[in-house]
This record gives C-alpha cells, sequence and structure tokens, in this order.
C-alpha cells in the first residue's frame, strides 16, 4: 500500500519530466552553473521559496523554522562527455549529465515542492542544498566553506544518487556506503636525448614505467588481502617522436580504500615509491594530490532510522542493504562533519540492454524514479523533525 507522501509524489510525474528534461539540456560543469542556478532559482521563487546562490554555484533554501534543521542535499553538475544516448532531449553543448545529477536536482525540486506546502506542520527547518561541484570533488567542501552547515546549525544530512544500472524501484544502503578517493599526479623530469644516443640523455619513460611496476606493488605485497583497496594509473603521457627521448612523463591516479589508516600509509608510500624509483634511475619525480576525498560513512542510528522511513512508503520499493562499492562522492566531507546518510536509487529503463554504467555517453536514466526520490527526501526530512521535534 502506497503511503501518501508517496501517492502526492506520483501526481507530480509530468512536472518532475518536464524540469528534468529542462535541465538535462543545459549540463554545466564544476562550480559555475549559471543557467543550472537560474533555472533551480526560478522554481523555487515559483513556489514561494527564498534562496541564495554563492560564488560557487550552491543554492541554499529554508522552509521552515527553528529547531532542529535538517539538510537535504543534491548535486546538480555535469560531465564533460558528449552525449550519445539518443534521447529526443539530448544535450548538444559537448558536456552531458551521464552521472544523473539532473535527476538529483529535479528530486530536490520536487521535494522542496511538497515540503513548502507542508510548511505549517514541520516540526523544525529544512535545509535545502543544490551542490555544484561534485563531480571535481569541490561543491560539497565549497558549500561547507561557504557556511552551509550554519546559520542555522544542521544536525544531520540525506542524499541519494540514482543508478542506472540497477532496476527501478531498489533502494540500496549500507554503512560504509562509498570509499575513500585519493588522486595523484607525478611529474618525472628526465633528460632530453636523440634516441641514437640513450646514453646521452635519461628517460622519464623508462622511469615512469618502473615507477607504475611499483605502484602495482604497493597493492600486491604491502596491503592485507583482507583489505578493500584498489589502485589505477589511467594517464601515462610522454614523448611526441618515435627518435626522441623526452625531457618529461606524468601519469595520474587514483587510490580508493574504505580504511583511513591503510589510505594514509599508502599516500605516504606512493610519493616514496615514485621519489626514490626515478632516483634510481637518475631522473626526478614529484607528487601532487589531486584530492583527497574521505569515505561515506553513514551514521548507524540514522541508517536504520532512515531506511524504515523509506520502507513505508510503498510496498513495491525492494530495499536491500547493498551500498558498499569503490566509487566515490564529496557528500563523503558532510558525512564526516555532521551525522548524515547516503542511499542509492535505481533507475534502470525496462530493457536492461540499455542499462550503462554512470558516466557512459550512451546512459539513459528511467525518469519513474523521479517521485520515489522526491518521496523518500520528504518522508526522511519531516520524520526526522517529527522524532527530534523541540517544540
Amino acid at each position: 500500500m502506497a503511503h501518501e507522501i508517496f501517492t502526492e509524489a506520483l501526481g507530480m510525474m509530468e512536472e518532475l519530466v518536464r524540469w528534468r528534461r529542462d535541465l538535462h539540456q543545459m549540463p554545466e560543469l564544476g562550480l559555475k552553473l549559471p543557467q543550472t542556478t537560474a533555472y533551480i532559482q526560478d522554481r523555487l521563487k515559483e513556489m514561494g521559496i527564498e534562496s541564495t546562490c554563492s560564488d560557487n554555484s550552491n543554492v541554499v533554501a529554508l522552509i521552515g523554522s527553528g529547531e532542529p534543521c535538517f539538510m537535504l542535499r543534491s548535486d546538480m553538475d555535469a560531465l564533460p562527455v558528449e552525449e550519445k544516448s539518443g534521447e529526443p532531449f539530448s544535450s548538444t553543448n559537448g558536456c552531458m549529465h551521464a552521472c544523473g545529477h539532473d535527476m538529483h536536482a529535479v528530486i530536490l525540486l520536487g521535494a522542496a515542492k511538497m515540503l513548502k506546502a507542508r510548511e505549517p506542520e514541520l516540526k523544525g527547518t529544512i535545509k535545502l542544498l543544490f551542490q555544484s561541484g561534485e563531480e571535481i570533488f569541490g561543491g560539497a567542501v565549497e558549500a561547507m566553506k561557504e557556511g552551509v552547515l550554519e546559520n542555522p546549525k544542521v544536525e544531520a544530512s540525506f542524499a541519494a544518487h540514482v543508478f542506472a544500472a540497477h532496476p527501478t524501484g531498489l533502494v540500496a544502503y549500507g554503512d560504509k556506503a562509498l570509499s575513500s578517493a585519493y588522486g595523484f599526479h607525478i611529474d618525472i623530469t628526465g633528460k632530453g636525448a636523440h634516441g641514437s644516443t640513450p646514453e646521452a640523455g635519461v628517460s622519464p619513460i623508462n622511469a615512469a614505467v618502473h615507477i607504475y611496476l611499483g605502484l602495482q606493488e604497493l597493492i600486491a605485497r604491502e596491503v592485507s588481502g583482507m583489505d578493500e583497496v584498489t589502485m589505477t594509473v589511467g594517464q601515462l603521457h610522454a614523448g611526441a617522436a618515435a627518435n626522441v627521448i623526452p625531457e618529461k612523463a606524468w601519469m595520474e591516479g587514483t587510490l580508493r580504500t574504505f580504511n583511513k589508516e591503510t589510505a594514509e600509509y599508502l599516500i605516504g608510500r606512493i610519493t616514496e615509491m615514485a621519489v626514490k624509483t626515478a632516483d634510481a634511475y637518475r631522473a626526478k619525480a614529484e607528487v601532487t594530490a589531486l584530492y583527497n576525498v574521505p569515505m561515506v560513512n553513514n551514521d548507524p542510528q540514522l541508517n536504520a532510522e532512515f531506511v524504515e522511513s523509506v520502507r513505508e512508503l510503498d510496498d513495491s520499493l525492494a530495499i536491500r542493504k547493498a551500498l558498499h562499492v569503490m566509487g566515490s562522492e564529496d557528500f563523503a566531507f558532510i558525512t564526516d562533519a555532521i551525522p548524515a546518510v547516503y542511499m542509492a536509487l535505481g533507475a534502470g529503463v525496462e530493457d536492461p540492454a540499455r542499462w550503462r554504467a554512470q558516466h557512459n555517453p550512451e546512459i539513459v536514466f528511467n525518469e519513474k524514479v523521479l517521485p520515489i526520490g522526491v518521496a523518500a527526501y520528504v518522508k526522511v526530512a519531516t520524520d526526522y523533525l517529527t522524532k527530534r521535534s523541540k517544540g
């Protein structure tokens, strides 16, 4: 049997789809989302909700008043991917919502509309954060610097993410939901020379190859088989001609784990391995951190509480403790700062043959997930306030 909140959210389907397709056609990147934020603020204004937008394109709004204050968060930035989904509303500007952040923004918009209608009955304040820059792990940090967790002070938070390779109707949760992510850049400097006289030069390619192998051996020989760790070097660049030993090479990669101590140890060893290996081959290496994001560590008490809130929405939802993956999210900075919960929503279309992983240019999302997300946001937020009302 469907809860009244879910039934009301289902009744918004036409409006949710319209908003989603509008946003899908204006994908923007990073911390500068002028079209997206203008659209979000216009819709909020139509609902009678005042909002602010920071220089980093974080939109914040309040519904209700008093304590406690609970925050709902959705990201809204896109990826530098040329869309090949075949959808009639595909983007054409060379960028794409290939991770479903347009869906997230609409879910929060829909929740805002329903919560505004319930404002007189709210037992506290709900803060809305439409966040920029998740794909570059920058938006949450900037929002926190801007004071999103203060004035009023946020007690707890909730966020969800759609996944197109899982069936619609699935709601997945977990404790250690997403792994940490450390991104690294390594510059290797050698000495240029003609390919006919390698002894006159110092090949940064040779050093880079040995650094690469050494990094793989860190995982194979210095980490317990019981740990969950993965390291990937996704870029290695050097040279411009077959008969020239270049002066420089560089590589970039990521380290992911659910163990903070393991991450700290390996981050130190990455630098040590790169510098000493390069030195052994007469080159120089310098390691730069691109980002260092903690894991998404859900609050156990809130996790159990929010799962029950979502479970009450509709008997047809498949609620599974199945969210423990090596993907990463900058909502982690929020889960590090306050009690918070992050869930996954299946958004696969009816034909599984069309399912694609996140960030794929051919990815398509089932818009039937939108009212599920809206209802989950509204139910979790109102239940939280009701149980902790100070009035």
